[in-house]
């Protein structure tokens, strides 16, 4: 365990464990969705997996509406790239940077599970299709965060050109 633990970098504590963490602690206080595992190591794996999908969440669909309303402004990946070499501290704004995205959409989570949680409620046949429609969401967010990171690796190769 120690060593699983120790393998983990800041970027996996912050933007993956503790807002899968505090997901299930706030989930459960707010909703009748219970998350937590007596298991620690199964806790561990399954929290971090729900940080995950938190954070795609954000860089899914969070980033690119706050980007719509020009709440944030982005420059290239090719400037990006270029300052990261100037500047190691870059990289570190991006991992915050990242943490409080994640975090926002954790916020934002919450009370779609709350309403799903009422919704759900008046339509009873919706408890017999939770494990499958939890699938299929998870499928569409995995498989649009796989392209976008095929995209960003592919401006990286090109920008190194």
């Amino acid at each position: 365990m120690k060593d699983i633990l120790s393998k983990l970098s800041s970027y996996n504590l912050f933007n993956y464990l503790l807002p899968g963490i505090i997901f299930v602690i706030l989930a459960n206080e707010f909703t009748n969705f219970s998350f937590i595992q007596q298991d620690i190591v199964i806790g561990l794996f399954l929290y971090y997996f729900i940080g995950l999908v938190i954070s795609r969440f954000g860089s899914l669909l969070i980033e690119p509406i706050l980007r719509y309303l020009s709440f944030l402004k982005f420059l290239s990946y090719k400037d990006y790239v270029v300052a990261s070499k100037k500047d190691e501290k870059i990289e570190l704004f991006l991992e915050v940077n990242n943490t409080y995205r994640t975090l926002s959409s954790l916020f934002i989570l919450l009370p779609l599970l709350k309403l799903y949680e009422k919704i759900q409620g008046r339509f009873l046949v919706l408890q017999k299709w939770d494990s499958i429609i939890l699938v299929l969401l998870l499928l569409v967010l995995f498989l649009f965060s796989y392209r976008k990171q095929t995209h960003y690796i592919t401006k990286r190769i090109e920008t190194n050109d």
